[in-house]
C-alpha cells in the first residue's frame, strides 16, 4: 500500500511550484537586480565576471533586504545542496553554487525543479521505513529528523522564498512610474 506521506509531499510541492511559476512567468531581468532600499543583499559580478552573492557568516543586524536576484541564488544554493544530500553526494559548498544571471535565472530554477521531480520519483518508490530513515540535512545528523522531514523542508523553504520573490516583484511593479 502506498504511504500517504509521499502523496502529501508531492501535492504540497506541486501547489507551491504553481505559485512560483505564476511569478517566474512574469519575472523580468530588471526585477532581479532591483534594490528595494538602501540596505540590500544582492549578487554582483566579481573581477572574473561571475555573479557572487552578498553573504555574512553571522547574520547582520539589521538584516539586509534581499533582492530577487539574491533570493533566486539562495533557492539555487539550498536546493542544490538538498539534492546532493538526498542523492548521497558530497554537498556543494556555498561558493560553488553559481547564479547564472538575470536572463537565465528562471530557467535555472526550472532545471532544479526537474531535478527535484526526479528525486520525488525516487521517493515514490520508498517504503515508510525509507521515509523514516535518518537525514542529516539541513540539520545536524543527530537531530532525529528523517528523509520525509528533508522533503517537507524543501517544500517549506520553497514556499517562503516564493512569497519573498513575489513580494519583491510586486513592490517593484507598484513603485514604477505611472503604477
Amino acid at each position: 500500500m502506498s504511504d500517504p506521506r509521499r502523496a502529501l509531499l508531492r501535492w504540497q510541492f506541486d501547489f507551491t511550484w504553481s505559485l512560483f511559476e505564476y511569478h517566474l512567468e512574469r519575472l523580468e531581468p530588471g526585477d532581479l537586480l532591483w534594490e528595494p532600499g538602501p540596505l540590500c543583499w544582492t549578487v554582483r559580478r566579481d573581477g572574473e565576471g561571475r555573479w557572487v552573492p552578498d553573504w555574512a557568516d553571522t547574520e547582520p543586524d539589521p538584516v539586509p533586504v534581499p533582492t530577487a536576484a539574491w533570493v533566486t541564488w539562495h533557492i539555487g544554493w539550498w536546493w542544490s545542496t538538498a539534492l546532493d544530500h538526498l542523492r548521497g553526494r558530497v554537498p556543494r559548498e556555498r561558493e560553488e553554487v553559481r547564479w547564472p544571471g538575470p536572463e537565465e535565472a528562471a530557467d535555472w530554477l526550472r532545471g532544479l525543479r526537474t531535478q527535484w521531480l526526479e528525486v520525488l520519483e525516487v521517493l515514490e518508490g520508498l517504503t515508510g521505513a525509507d521515509l523514516d530513515a535518518p537525514a542529516a540535512f539541513p540539520w545536524p545528523p543527530d537531530s532525529g529528523l528523517a528523509v520525509e522531514h528533508t522533503a517537507a523542508w524543501v517544500n517549506g523553504e520553497l514556499m517562503k522564498n516564493v512569497a519573498e520573490l513575489g513580494q519583491l516583484r510586486l513592490l517593484r511593479a507598484a513603485s514604477a512610474p505611472g503604477a
